[in-house]
């Protein structure tokens, strides 16, 4: 069976109570940490798909014509609400010109080293023990990731834009 297109939006003023809950409950108090930066996530431009069932966080570097995404949370999984935050944020980069867009994830997480792979990210870093890093930032990072894997590394995709 084929998801449903969904429909994805910039943010508006009036998301912001509902972005700070969902980052607030998906990522836990404080800043979105990655390879030694902490992110205020709330503060990030922010794409909505659906009626509030997806949101992605994005910073741009345009001297450099690359972007991050910071975030990426789809709140219904298996409905194509992640894929179409990815290629909304895609087209959205394309027009302003930035030629890629990086991730990073941890070791554990290994759904979304398959979902961006499958969406054409290409791994270009592993940082061994950055994670230790990034508990300096964020305290409440756990030792223990998903399916029971210690939690240590970062590993950074890209997708080529241009």
């Amino acid at each position: 069976m084929t998801p449903r297109p969904v429909a994805v939006r910039p943010s508006e003023a009036a998301d912001q109570s509902w972005i700070d809950t969902v980052l607030r409950e998906q990522w836990g108090e404080g800043p979105a940490v990655a390879h030694g930066t902490a992110f205020d996530a709330c503060a990030l431009p922010a794409l909505i798909a659906g009626e509030r069932e997806g949101l992605a966080t994005y910073v741009l570097d345009a001297g450099r014509a690359e972007a991050e995404l910071v975030t990426l949370n789809a709140l219904i999984p298996g409905k194509g609400v992640g894929t179409a935050l990815i290629e909304a944020l895609r087209k959205l980069l394309v027009r302003k010109g930035i030629a890629r867009l990086r991730v990073t994830t941890t070791n554990d997480n290994l759904r979304a080293l398959g979902f961006y792979q499958k969406r054409g990210f290409r791994l270009i870093a592993v940082r061994p023990g950055a994670v230790a890093e990034s508990r300096k930032l964020k305290p409440s990072i756990p030792l223990i990731g998903a399916g029971g894997i210690p939690l240590n590394d970062e590993i950074e995709l890209m997708l080529d834009l241009s």
